[in-house]
Formats: C-alpha cells, sequence, structure tokens
C-alpha cells in the first residue's frame, strides 16, 4: 500500500487549460468521504479546500471551487437490472506544483490526464505552500479551514507593488488596516507610513481629552490636516487653475494665461534671495496670494487714454476676482489660503519632515486625520497629500533608502472612478503613484467599501487584493474583472466571508487564500455604535448647544 492510499478521494475525469473536473468516491449513500489526516478531520470535496492530484510522480496542488451530484449511468455491457445511482463531481482550479525539493512553485508545467488520482493534502504539502515567505516574519493572520497554520505575506510585494484592501461596511477593513500597519512597524521597525483617516479612527481623544492610538505609543504621531498646513502655493499651476478658474466661463483661457504670467513673476519676485537660477511655474516656493488678487484687480480696472478707454483686459476677470475672494472669505479654506506657519518658502523642509515622520518626535506612522476638514475640501487636500508623498522621494536622492507607504482609506470618497471636475487633481495624484510611485520607492494602499466607485486605474495597478464580504453583485463583478483569470472563480466565495475574513489574492501571497486576520492591538475606533445598549442605557439628555457650536464653527474636535 502506497503512502497516499488512505488518502485517495477520487480521480480527475476532465482536464482543461484552467480548470480539472474529478469524480469522488464515496463512503456511503448521499455520503462524502472523510480522510484523518494527522489531526484534522477533513470532509472531502468541501468548495475552498486544496488537493493534490497525483501522477507519475508530479504532484499538483488545486482549490475545490464547486461539488455537484450527477446520475451514474449503466455501462453497456451491465446485464445487471440496477438502478443507477449517484455520483458526485468537483470542479477544480490548478494553482502550481510541489517540486522535488518540497516547495509550492506557481504555474502548471506538468498537466494531468484523465485517470489521475486526487488525495487530501498533509501538512507537510500545506506547510510547502506557505512556507515561502515564513522568512520575513511578517504574520497577520491563519489559515481559515487550519487555525493552527499562520499566514505570512511578503511585504516587499505587498507594499512596494500597491495593494487594495475592499470590503463592505463592517466587514473588517479598519481592523484589517491596523492589523496590517502593527505588523509592519513590529517587523520593520524603519517603516516609513503616512494614513489618511477620514473618520478618526486610527487616532482620537478619549472621555478624558487624551489622544490615543491603533497602534503602540511612540510608533504613530497624529496631525490634524488643518494644522499640518499644505499651503496653496505647494500646489501646481493646474492645480491653481482648479482651485480658482472655472472652465465653463467664457474669458476662462484669458484667465488661464493672466494667472499663468502672474503666478511665475511672483514666484521669482519673493524668492530671488533662494539663489534659485530658474524658478517655474510649478516651483514649491511661497508667493503671496494677496498680491496675486491685486494683480487681477489692477488689470481688471486698467484703462487706457488717460481713463478714456477700457483697459485691453477690462472686465474680464470679474469671475475670477468673485472666486478668489470667495475662498478667501471662506474659513473652511484658511489651512489652505491663509496659512499662519507657511508663510515663507522656507517652511517647506519642516512641513516634510511631519509629513514623512522625521519630526519632533519622530516616527514610523503619520496620521493625517481629515475627518475635521469640509467634505467639499477634502479632495484638494488628498491631492495635495498624494502629491507630496511622490514629490518627496521623486526628488529624494536616497529615495531606494527611504521607501514611503501612504494609505488611503474610504478611497472612493476623493478617487473615484468618474471623472468629477472637483475631484480631478485627487484622482490624478493617487493614480500617478499608481503607475509611477514603485520605481521611486512610493506605495499606495486603497481601502474602499465601494469598488465599484473607485479610479479603475488605481485598482488596475494594484498587485494584491485583500477582499473582505463583499455582497452587492456590482462590486463582486468589478473585482472579478480585475483580478487575473486564473483568480477569478474566488470572487464568489466574497459574500460568505466572517468580519475580519478575507480572500487574499496576488504576489503578496503565494496563492490565493482565504485566511482569518489577527485582531489588532490596540484595535481602532471603529466600532459599529451599540443601539440596543444606548436605547436601554443611552444619556437622558445632550449639551446641545455644544452641537450647534461645533457645527456653527465647523468643527469636530472642539
Amino acid at each position: 500500500m502506497t503512502p497516499y492510499a488512505k488518502t485517495l478521494i477520487g480521480q480527475i475525469t476532465s482536464v482543461q487549460t484552467g480548470t480539472f473536473t474529478a469524480t469522488l468516491i464515496e463512503d456511503g449513500e448521499g455520503r462524502l468521504p472523510v480522510i484523518s489526516t494527522g489531526k484534522d478531520t477533513d470532509l472531502t470535496g468541501q468548495p475552498g479546500s486544496h488537493v493534490a492530484i497525483m501522477q507519475n510522480g508530479t504532484k499538483l496542488l488545486a482549490l475545490v471551487t464547486s461539488i455537484t451530484e450527477l446520475d451514474e449511468k449503466p455501462s453497456l455491457n451491465s446485464l445487471s437490472k440496477r438502478a443507477p445511482g449517484k455520483m458526485k463531481s468537483v470542479t477544480l482550479v490548478p494553482l502550481g506544483e510541489i517540486n522535488k525539493q518540497g516547495v509550492f512553485e506557481h504555474g502548471i508545467k506538468h498537466y494531468p490526464v484523465t485517470g489521475a488520482e486526487v488525495h487530501t493534502i498533509n501538512d507537510e504539502d500545506t506547510e510547502a505552500i506557505f512556507v515561502k515567505f515564513r522568512k520575513h516574519g511578517y504574520n497577520v493572520g491563519t489559515l481559515s479551514s487550519n487555525s493552527s497554520l499562520d499566514i505570512c505575506f511578503d511585504p516587499d510585494a505587498l507594499f512596494g507593488r500597491h495593494f487594495s484592501i475592499l470590503g463592505q461596511s463592517g466587514a473588517g477593513k479598519s481592523w484589517c488596516v491596523a492589523n496590517l500597519l502593527q505588523c509592519a512597524v513590529k517587523v520593520m521597525p524603519k517603516s516609513h507610513i503616512v494614513l489618511l483617516d477620514l473618520h478618526g479612527e486610527y487616532s482620537w481623544r478619549n472621555k478624558e481629552g487624551e489622544q490615543e492610538y491603533a497602534f503602540g505609543k511612540g510608533v504613530a504621531r497624529y496631525l490634524d490636516a488643518r494644522d499640518l498646513e499644505i499651503p496653496y502655493w505647494l500646489m501646481t499651476f493646474s492645480e491653481l487653475v482648479d482651485l480658482l478658474i472655472d472652465r465653463s466661463d467664457d474669458t476662462a483661457s484669458s484667465q488661464i494665461a493672466f494667472l499663468r504670467n502672474t503666478v511665475h513673476e511672483l514666484r521669482t519676485k519673493a524668492n530671488t534671495k533662494l539663489g534659485i537660477g530658474h524658478i517655474s511655474i510649478d516651483s514649491p516656493v511661497y508667493f503671496s496670494l494677496i498680491e496675486l488678487h491685486a494683480h487681477f484687480e489692477q488689470a481688471n480696472k486698467a484703462t487706457a487714454s488717460f481713463g478714456k478707454e477700457k483697459g485691453p483686459l477690462a472686465g474680464m476677470f470679474d469671475q475670477f476676482l468673485m472666486r478668489l475672494e470667495s475662498r478667501m472669505n471662506d474659513v473652511r479654506y484658511n489651512f489652505l489660503l491663509r496659512p499662519k506657519r507657511r508663510t515663507s518658502s522656507d517652511t517647506l523642509p519642516g512641513l516634510l519632515r511631519d509629513f514623512v515622520g522625521l519630526g519632533e518626535p519622530k516616527c514610523q506612522i503619520t496620521i493625517i486625520d481629515i475627518s475635521t476638514v469640509p467634505f467639499d475640501v477634502r479632495p484638494i487636500v488628498t491631492a495635495q497629500v498624494g502629491r507630496l508623498a511622490f514629490e518627496f522621494n521623486y526628488w529624494n536622492p536616497a529615495y531606494k533608502e527611504f521607501p514611503l507607504l501612504l494609505v488611503c482609506e474610504e478611497a472612493h470618497a476623493y478617487i473615484p472612478r468618474e471623472g468629477k471636475t472637483q475631484f480631478e487633481g485627487a484622482r490624478k495624484s493617487m493614480e500617478r503613484i499608481a503607475r509611477e510611485g514603485r520605481k521611486y520607492g512610493v506605495g499606495l494602499g486603497v481601502v474602499s467599501q465601494r469598488p465599484h466607485e473607485l479610479s479603475e486605474t488605481v485598482l488596475a495597478q494594484c498587485s494584491t487584493f485583500i477582499c473582505l464580504r463583499l455582497t452587492n453583485p456590482d462590486d463582486q463583478a468589478y473585482v472579478r474583472d480585475l483580478v487575473p483569470e486564473a483568480e477569478q472563480d474566488f470572487v464568489n466565495v466574497l459574500s460568505s466571508l466572517g468580519q475580519g475574513e478575507a480572500m487574499a489574492m496576488g504576489l503578496a501571497v503565494p496563492l490565493p487564500t482565504r485566511l482569518q486576520f489577527h485582531m489588532p492591538d490596540p484595535p481602532p475606533n471603529s466600532s459599529s455604535v451599540d443601539f440596543f445598549a444606548q436605547w436601554v442605557d443611552g444619556p437622558d439628555d445632550l449639551d446641545v448647544d455644544d452641537i450647534v457650536n461645533r457645527w456653527r464653527r465647523q468643527d469636530r474636535l472642539l
């Protein structure tokens, strides 16, 4: 008897390039074969379980995707009048081969033929699959079908080639993000991570007013997006145009031309002491917005022939001035248009040090809280954050020694699939990182509960997909179109995942893997409101005056 005789469960009956079909051996009427391997009992044929296909010394690994019961046709030469029985057929997706050294390798070099034996896999086979990335020690969870088996991701592929975390509300996205970053800073103490926090889930104030974090002490630093002050003078010319000019205006082309000349003149005038030989229209140097307004106002009122005739640009900038004044008078834009600290070019190094975690105190994770920023201003802030992340390493000669990761929570809110004007800057910034960031050591992680509303360009550049529970058919279909063809069948399992459970696909895992993420410690501030408990023992009254005050001031952190 061969050492695999006790694990035999069926035989291959059909072979195609992407799928195999096998017929199972039955233990009894209507029952699946039950195989005991070591300490576990395997009810074979369960969707999501792994099997080994043995033939001529070759061992292939495959995943069961479905099981079907068929009528068994009697043999033509059978004289028996016994009624046809039932047989069970399983569909298998080939994953790869286990080589002679016992290590799993992607791809199928030797296809089986019909009649090849199908076996349950033992602990050694399972270890062979996941041993590949154990050397990094980046342990993020356990295999759903075997909680004793730790799952390690490849951090280089995960962070360096972009990743996405997709799942509906309540599926455990914040749990997953916190776990991944906690493990990252533990295993890689020189991590540099910028986290865009849209709802204050990763840093918040407790009832005593103390700042708390979803990470250990000294690991993360909280920055309110308004206090960080990413000022207007850091914006590129195209971003200034998007902010200040209505392109549908009949005089938009004249406004853009005059803005170009004026901004370049003001940048050059204000920075003569820097000793820069040439300042371009996009150079990150200070210029005065008050002077910009004055130039436009003067040109708009200019006259000729001693006041008898209007100047060539007279009256053409009415809309521009109205738009600029509206922005400058809107207190929500103060952090951008009326900075208190970033009022000269020499403040830029300090801003960048705070941004990447090199300020005081130094930290591995910089949490930029944009929950305090009004909704319609967030696209501008996120566009600036994305551009800072890219530009920092683009101009950094040591970018290979200083890789940077930008994690975007609720990314669909500011990196939309559709080309809406107000989101154009943010989408361009993030798509630039997705396309070119890998070359300069800038990784991107996007987190979303509505994948089909997220930029297809960004998702298409992600090499690893971490998919939590998704029940919406549109979202499932969108994800299915994005993942490699060989992995599309695995999307079908997304609706049955539990909280904190995910199907991971892509370069960061040796093969598509269903895993349960570790509970982050400490957890993020993302738990759902307990309606029952609060409606039983909740407060009898509230300080409504305080609520009104916060609303009026547009400040949730008063």
